[in-house]
């Protein structure tokens, strides 16, 4: 077995030991269930860990993840994770957290294929052409780079309140509230978009659902 695998196994062993240290019953508690108040849909990249960066503990974050963070309407482990979420834990709030260099973003500026997820990336693509205008007019790369993964993230916050998961507790006056987030790498710090909506009042009339 290779160094890197024999130490996480390791590591295992000394998080462990540490939790008991702290609280004997730390994992009978865990085992007795979950009631965590957050879903955290977030992007597959290993250095956007989602319980570190808002120093929460186990057990306090229901966790989806893909590349670019995305909410698509017909991917049905999102929307497994969604109902499961909203219906059965009743968390009472959701995180779109993406991350200023995600290579998933990036690749939807350019046309290089680069094999399956090609298919994945178009839907990024397409939040490019929802706002061509605002990006094309950004002359430097970088630049234009930031506000797409701000504007994906943005977008993905609107297409995670179309869901009928989401408005259907909102029909029923349940406490949900959705947000969006973008995740420094190099910085450390989250930043809130404003993106904070507790009810389906600023979505088109097309996309409010009738119960």
């Amino acid at each position: 077995m290779s160094d890197f695998y024999k130490k996480i196994i390791e590591n295992n062993k000394k998080w462990v030991e540490d939790k008991l240290k702290i609280d004997p019953e730390f994992f009978n508690n865990l085992a007795e269930g979950q009631n965590p108040p957050l879903l955290w849909i977030g992007c597959s990249d290993s250095r956007v860990p989602a319980n570190e960066i808002i120093g929460a503990e186990a057990g306090e974050v229901f966790v989806h993840r893909n590349i670019a963070n995305m909410v698509v309407h017909s991917d049905m482990n999102m929307l497994s994770v969604l109902d499961y979420a909203v219906n059965a834990l009743k968390v009472k709030h959701v995180i779109v957290c993406g991350h200023y260099g995600c290579g998933g973003v990036k690749a939807a500026m350019g046309n290089s294929s680069i094999g399956i997820i090609d298919n994945w990336i178009r839907h990024i693509k397409d939040v490019y052409r929802l706002n061509q205008a605002e990006l094309d007019g950004i002359a430097d790369e970088n630049t234009r780079f930031n506000r797409f993964v701000e504007l994906n993230v943005k977008e993905q916050v609107y297409d995670l309140a179309k869901t009928s998961i989401v408005q259907a507790a909102w029909n029923k006056n349940q406490n949900l509230t959705i947000h969006g987030w973008v995740y420094g790498l190099n910085s450390g710090y989250v930043t809130d978009l404003g993106l904070n909506f507790s009810s389906d009042k600023d979505l088109d009339n097309v996309y409010q659902l009738k119960f």
